[in-house]
């Protein structure tokens, strides 16, 4: 065991889609130690996808333990918590026992319910009370859906026998021994029952929804107390809270208007900044809470894509086009440049712009010249593509709120060591690209806002300060090109969406 200065390494537990990871960061951003265990995913329908909460909870008990080991505990000022949003728990509040297995936000099994909301024509009201839209994705139809689908559920609930939570609730409630049932402001926010003008829980919406107040967290800031965790036999203070793709703005230090980043991970999810101000998006985006700090909220557009690294591992694990996600790369390196192969992932639907649930996936223009290679870059490809679909929608919307598109994109995430995909993005986009030198960012958010939390970090420009560039990527392609791909592009999900 290393040992650390008393109080001087921050801990940030990562609970994403696919893996539970902790890391112990000093104050300049370094990682001192970390520990990391797979995540299975369930899928028991078409469209279904579900977590088995207490996999969760052990493994994030067991990553953070391993850390705090590692570094010494005594050497950990504050723990911060970043988690995958909008994937759903309820559970017993005297047992804990989960009732069945988390909804994971890539579920799509409450489209149906969604649409009869839509059409009572209530979407509109929904999206001015919390920047969203009614879609599967958010939390609200899948707490309903539970507490209609577990026997006595709903009843138990009314009741107060029942908590509802994001996973950072409920990892939360379990690090501090049930002794906390709360939530931060980012989470919250993804629900479709918060205000996020009001900052607080809406009775209309839970009328509307059909979720009881009685299951519902309190609602916190990001960087603030959380309750004391028991880690390594030691108490720790939880001193953030803050959804992934929060967490990750901040890690990149997109932390005021101007300023935007794309996280690449199971599906990409860009996130471009509006300070104070709240921006209603007219391209079917989100209006998001970046964050709340010190009672004061900043505000968010978002755009979701729902296949981004799960679109390669389809291509690796499904059908077995080579057996590293990083020789993908290397195979559309070497691709016929005139190929008009296009991958469209709607394999769970669509996110931004087009939120569509039932839209499939497909590979379209395919010819005999064409084989794995074509694939494999139309692949990554898509995922650019997907991006450019979101920048146009935010530049429109930041237009008509009078303020100026972001010229570059800061990205992370675990496709973005691939410089052939950075290149692409550049290129498909037309945004200069930055890569920062910690790309991982979602984990080193949680520990700087945690840091911020516990005084480590006087105030956010400390947080910017610590940001670093590694490598910018410059469009190469030109833009006569560049358009013409991605009209084609455009053609492919149009097909996509009209069956084919």
């Amino acid at each position: 065991m290393a040992e650390h200065p008393p109080a001087s390494l921050i801990l940030a537990l990562d609970q994403g889609t696919t893996s539970t990871r902790a890391v112990a960061f000093d104050r300049s951003g370094k990682a001192h130690a970390q520990r990391q265990i797979a995540l299975a995913q369930h899928y028991p329908g078409d469209g279904w996808v579900e977590h088995d909460a207490r996999e969760i909870w052990r493994a994030a008990h067991e990553t953070v333990t391993a850390v705090a080991e590692a570094v010494g505990a005594r050497a950990i000022a504050a723990i911060g918590i970043t988690n995958q949003r909008e994937t759903t728990v309820l559970w017993d509040r005297v047992t804990g026992v989960p009732l069945g297995k988390a909804i994971v936000w890539q579920d799509r099994r409450t489209a149906e319910a969604c649409a009869a909301l839509k059409a009572r024509g209530l979407e509109g009201e929904v999206q001015r009370r919390t920047g969203l839209l009614l879609d599967p994705y958010f939390s609200a139809t899948k707490i309903a859906w539970l507490l209609d689908h577990v026997p006595d559920a709903r009843r138990r609930a009314e009741a107060g026998e029942i908590a509802f939570g994001t996973i950072d609730s409920w990892l939360v409630w379990n690090l501090t021994g049930g002794a906390v049932h709360a939530t931060d402001a980012t989470n919250a926010s993804r629900t479709a029952l918060y205000n996020i003008a009001a900052q607080d829980w809406d009775d209309d919406l839970l009328g509307w929804f059909g979720v009881p107040r009685a299951v519902l967290p309190q609602v916190r800031d990001t960087a603030g107390p959380f309750g004391t965790a028991q880690v390594a036999g030691t108490g720790l203070p939880i001193m953030a809270v803050a959804g992934d793709q929060q967490a990750a703005a901040v890690g990149q230090a997109c932390l005021g208007p101007g300023l935007m980043k794309a996280t690449y991970g199971t599906g990409c999810f860009a996130l471009a900044h509006t300070g104070g101000r709240l921006v209603a998006s007219r391209n079917r985006l989100l209006t998001t809470v970046a964050s709340r700090i010190g009672g004061a909220p900043a505000y968010a557009l978002e755009g979701s894509i729902f296949m981004a690294g799960a679109t390669i591992q389809w291509l690796r694990d499904k059908l077995r086009l080579f057996d590293d996600a990083a020789r993908s790369s290397d195979l559309a390196a070497a691709a016929d440049p005139g190929s008009n192969v296009m991958l469209v992932p709607a394999f769970t639907g669509l996110g931004a712009p087009y939120w569509d649930p039932d839209a499939r996936g497909a590979i379209l223009g395919l010819t005999r010249n064409d084989g794995v290679a074509e694939i494999a870059r139309a692949g990554l490809e898509s995922v650019s593509f997907q991006t450019r679909d979101l920048l146009e929608a935010m530049a429109a919307d930041l237009a008509a709120a009078g303020e100026p598109a972001p010229h570059a994109l800061r990205v992370d995430g675990g496709m973005v060591v691939n410089d052939w995909f950075c290149q692409n993005l550049a290129d498909l986009t037309g945004r200069t690209i930055d890569r920062p030198a910690v790309t991982e960012t979602t984990a080193l958010g949680a520990a700087f806002l945690a840091g911020l939390g516990a005084g480590v970090f006087a105030s956010i420009d400390d947080i910017a300060a610590a940001w670093r560039l590694e490598r910018r990527f410059e469009p190469q392609l030109a833009g006569p090109a560049r358009d013409a791909r991605y009209a084609r592009w455009r053609e492919a999900v149009a097909r996509v969406r009209n069956g084919g």
